[in-house]
């Protein structure tokens, strides 16, 4: 891929983990690069990319991070958080754990968003992250 990007074209990515178990109480730890440009990223946990308990998507050019869950490829009701404690072209570790009526999100900063477990998911089997976001180390404990 080495010289097919032009200069001040977003590079996005994807990382996807398929037959995950990530059970109630545990904590899936994400870290690795906001690219310098970026509009946004999207961190997705559920059953598959049909059933999401938790789309975790901050929009920089809305200043906005967006929460929200999918059911049979149906988006829920969305949850809009101020986008505090990221910034473009940085380093972050996220860590989110799985309670069995919510999520919690902590962001890089230290600040804290919760999100309902609206499926009451016990066990997580997918993961994606996709965007203005390069993965550099993911573990679950």
């Amino acid at each position: 891929e080495a010289g097919s990007h032009s200069p001040g074209t977003r590079n996005m990515s994807k990382f996807e983990a398929l037959n995950l178990e990530i059970n109630k109480g545990q904590t899936v730890k994400i870290k690795g690069h906001v690219s310098g440009n970026a509009e946004g990223f999207s961190i997705n946990l559920g059953k598959s990319d049909r059933d999401l308990g938790l789309h975790f998507n901050p929009r920089f050019s809305e200043s906005v991070i967006i929460c929200n869950s999918k059911s049979n490829s149906s988006w829920g009701s969305e949850e809009r958080h101020q986008l505090m404690g990221l910034s473009k072209g940085l380093d972050v570790k996220f860590s989110i754990q799985l309670h069995e009526d919510k999520f919690e999100v902590k962001l890089p900063d230290g600040h804290e968003i919760t999100f309902p477990n609206r499926h009451k998911y016990d066990k997580l089997t997918y993961l994606c992250i996709h965007g203005d976001f390069k993965v550099t180390s993911f573990k679950c404990d």
